[in-house]
């Protein structure tokens, strides 16, 4: 899996990678020790191409890290931990991944 270096725009309240004049994304909202994932762009040119991936990949290890937990309302988030199930324990207890 690719790796590019994941920044946390807390102004923006986004993670972000920064390519080329690109910047695919995750938005959030932070409450108390919950993180909120809520939308996953990737920019058109970057499609199909692992971005997406890497970069919830990422923001999983840095909630992780940050010991926050996890709510994921992005559909391709809530995908990306259905495929890797390494991650479910980072979800919220009760919170379904379907």
């Amino acid at each position: 899996m690719m790796t590019f270096q994941l920044f946390d725009n807390e102004e923006a309240k986004q993670y972000e990678f920064h390519i080329e004049d690109t910047i695919p994304r995750i938005e959030y909202i932070k409450a108390q020790e919950s993180i909120y994932l809520t939308h996953t762009e990737v920019p058109r040119g970057l499609e199909g191409k692992g971005y997406g991936s890497a970069l919830v990949k990422q923001t999983l290890e840095d909630v992780e890290k940050k010991d926050l937990t996890l709510i994921p309302l992005c559909p391709f988030v809530a995908l990306f931990i259905k495929r890797n199930p390494y991650w479910k324990k980072l979800v919220l207890k009760g919170v379904t991944i379907t």
